[in-house]
């Protein structure tokens, strides 16, 4: 018997023995409350001797005998009574410690908590409530078993894969019933986010609504996911409704997790402290830059995975060009501090990097991880950690910081049943097909395919997805089509020039020009109009609307 911590007030534990219950009490539990009939197993002591146990070592016991598998509202509701009754932190048992787990989990849904803090808990301590999910959603009440909605193809997330995607669905099959499950009104060009950090996009320009980008005949369910039930080919969305599907694709990106950094949240927008990875916070980079005469600018790369790696070091190379081209560069000292231990990930490309980074006189810091920021006195922490894995911390100053947060897959997405362990959609990375669970695809972002995560890398996705969905489908023996890794990273080195870093899976190099007009290792102008003037009408006009431009997948021998 293990006890396995739920909460800072709940542990629970399989079967208890009065030989057990001292040790319990050494350990700081002050209750202890069993869910396990008498007499369900022949070797079960009774819960009186328990209770005489417990009485002995100063503990209160309780006693809510449940039924196994037949966990019913009204004893999760009675669980969560008695639970706030006892003296805490308590230990629930039971045969394994499951019915316990679920009666908390079930309770604590009715009084409101949300489903992926639920779901989370649990799974950290080894209990999966995926079959129970449905109730946890609806507040811990038993719902009905009906669809309120049921979709050939239903899409998770209205960003750039999921409506390219459905797009791309569209052009191939008209008829095709699809619907888009995303909560969103606005769907953001979050490429052009380091344009307006740099002061060359409005950020105005990069927002639109979702309604006028959803595909002609294409169902938009404006709604968030709760959890999913691939054994019953079915969607929980909050409020318990169920949406029920032939094919899912699941493409709801990234979550920015803010709260990873202490104290960050509270200053950002303030006190010089900014991010491009916000539609509200760009504006505020590009007055930052121009507000800053002299002084310390700060640029922040966290842990990868993240989204678009190439951003945090586009947002200090347009910073230190306006200081330069406006003569204060030589009075603003710059530092970047790189949780990683390379500048860039492709070797290529990082000569023709590093003479922007001496042009800018930056100093580079490799290995230094965001942990802690104090906006009013102007100070952040780093968790410096050395070749031989000790961690230190390290103190900086700053009159500007670019930070850029950690970042995760979304928590419905990492406590599914469709995550792998790092809590990524798991696909294989050349269909993209969910590797375990039949009639599931994932792309973009939240997907574990170990390609850039980009816009560009979902614009060569969703070609791949809607073949091979379309294909799966119809049950041909048509060929698979493959992905082969492509990402892009424009990165923009100053203003009129870009590094064009175009990549697939290892590294790979897979320009789409001939050197002779663009070479993606050395700095471009045409590649700088090709992102200033080209890729924004090319996302709008034609990715979203299902035109595959240079992004016919390739075939499988």
């Amino acid at each position: 018997m293990q006890p396995k911590r739920i909460d800072a007030s709940l542990s629970v534990a399989g079967q208890v023995t009065a030989e057990t219950v001292p040790g319990l009490a050494a350990a700081g539990f002050r209750s202890i409350l069993c869910n396990r009939p008498d007499g369900e197993g022949a070797d079960q002591p009774g819960f009186a001797e328990i209770e005489a146990a417990a009485k002995a070592a100063g503990l209160q016991a309780a006693y809510q005998p449940v039924i196994s598998g037949q966990v019913k509202d009204g004893d999760a509701a009675a669980f969560g009574t008695i639970l706030a009754s006892l003296p805490k932190p308590v230990l629930a048992y039971c045969r394994t410690g499951t019915r316990s787990a679920t009666l908390w989990s079930l309770s604590q849904a009715a009084q409101g908590r949300p489903l992926p803090d639920i779901l989370g808990a649990t799974r950290a301590a080894g209990y999966d409530m995926g079959a129970v999910a449905r109730r946890i959603a609806n507040g811990g009440r038993t719902p009905t078993d009906v669809a309120d909605a049921t979709h050939t193809v239903v899409i998770i997330g209205g960003g750039a894969a999921g409506v390219s995607l459905a797009a791309s669905l569209k052009s191939r099959q008209p008829d095709l019933d699809i619907a888009i499950i995303d909560p969103a009104e606005i769907h953001y060009y979050q490429p052009g986010w380091t344009m307006v950090g740099g002061g060359i996009f409005d950020a105005a320009t990069t927002a639109r609504t979702m309604a006028s980008l959803i595909p002609p005949g294409v169902r938009w369910i404006k709604a968030a996911v709760a959890a999913f039930e691939p054994e019953k080919r079915a969607v929980i969305l909050d409020g318990c409704r169920v949406v029920k599907y032939t094919a899912l694709v699941v493409a709801p990106g990234l979550k920015l997790n803010w709260a990873g950094v202490e104290g960050l949240t509270e200053t950002l927008g303030r006190n010089g402290v900014t991010s491009n990875y916000r539609y509200d916070l760009a504006p505020y980079t590009w007055e930052c830059v121009q507000g800053l005469k002299a002084g310390r600018a700060v640029f922040t790369q966290p842990p990868m995975p993240i989204k678009c790696a190439g951003a945090p070091q586009k947002a200090l190379y347009l910073s230190a060009d306006h200081w330069l081209r406006s003569g204060r560069l030589k009075d603003v000292s710059i530092d970047f501090y790189n949780a990683g231990a390379v500048l860039f990930g492709v070797a290529a490309y990082v000569p023709a990097l590093m003479r922007y980074i001496e042009r800018y006189g930056a100093e580079l810091h490799f290995q230094h991880t965001l942990a802690r920021v104090d906006g009013p006195a102007r100070r952040a922490w780093f968790t410096r950690t050395d070749a031989a894995g000790v961690s230190t911390l390290v103190e900086a100053e700053f009159d500007m910081l670019h930070a850029v947060p950690p970042q995760m897959a979304p928590d419905f997405i990492r406590v599914s049943p469709l995550a792998d362990a790092a809590g990524w959609v798991d696909v294989d990375q050349a269909t993209l097909r969910h590797r375990t669970l039949p009639g599931i695809y994932g792309l973009g972002d939240a997907c574990n395919a170990p390609n850039a995560k980009t816009a560009a890398a979902a614009r060569k996705q969703a070609p791949v997805v809607a073949h091979n969905l379309l294909k799966d489908l119809a049950a041909t023996a048509e060929a698979d089509a493959i992905h082969d890794g492509y990402g892009s990273c424009p990165l923009t080195v100053e203003r009129g020039k870009i590094v064009l870093a175009e990549f697939g899976y290892g590294g790979k190099l897979l320009p789409s020009f001939p050197s002779w007009l663009i070479d993606g290792t050395q700095p471009s102008h045409l590649a700088w109009l090709l992102k200033e003037r080209m890729l924004p009408p090319i996302y709008w006009r034609a990715m979203l609307r299902g035109r595959e431009w240079m992004a016919r997948p390739r075939m499988a021998a």
